[in-house]
């Protein structure tokens, strides 16, 4: 017997032995969910550790609670302490950050211009790192 999927309507049961369901599981493995279609990007300062002086430019493409997304030219290894300096104006947001995952693009265009993504967890506090 096959698990039940619960709905918010109500129990529905499912076949997963349907030929149909089981091409769409087959298909969608293959995805790759980056989190950059629904945020405007925001260009950024990106500076490794937490007293770091020379910033590299990067992308912000998506933000939300204490996680964020970057888009660079220029590889951060997992696990990196890094600052991120939002312009806001005549004002600068600081975030803080730890790399959790990061890779190269896989869309046409990241593979022309060597952009890689990385997700960082956005700390409160620096010393949350520790």
């Amino acid at each position: 017997m096959r698990p039940k999927v619960t709905s918010l309507t109500g129990n529905v049961r499912v076949d997963w032995d349907d030929p149909k369901l089981m091409s769409l599981l087959e298909r969608s493995e293959r995805w790759s969910i980056d989190n950059r279609g629904g945020f405007s990007p925001q260009g950024v300062e990106v500076y490794f550790g937490w007293s770091g002086s020379v910033g590299k430019t990067a992308t912000l493409v998506w933000e939300r609670d204490n996680a964020i997304v970057l888009e660079t030219t220029f590889p951060i290894g997992q696990g990196e302490q890094v600052r991120v300096d939002k312009h806001l104006g005549d004002r600068i947001r600081t975030l803080w950050g730890v790399v959790v995952e990061g890779r190269e693009g896989f869309r046409d265009e990241d593979r022309q211009n060597g952009i890689h993504v990385y997700w960082l967890k956005v700390l409160s506090n620096p010393a949350q790192a520790f």
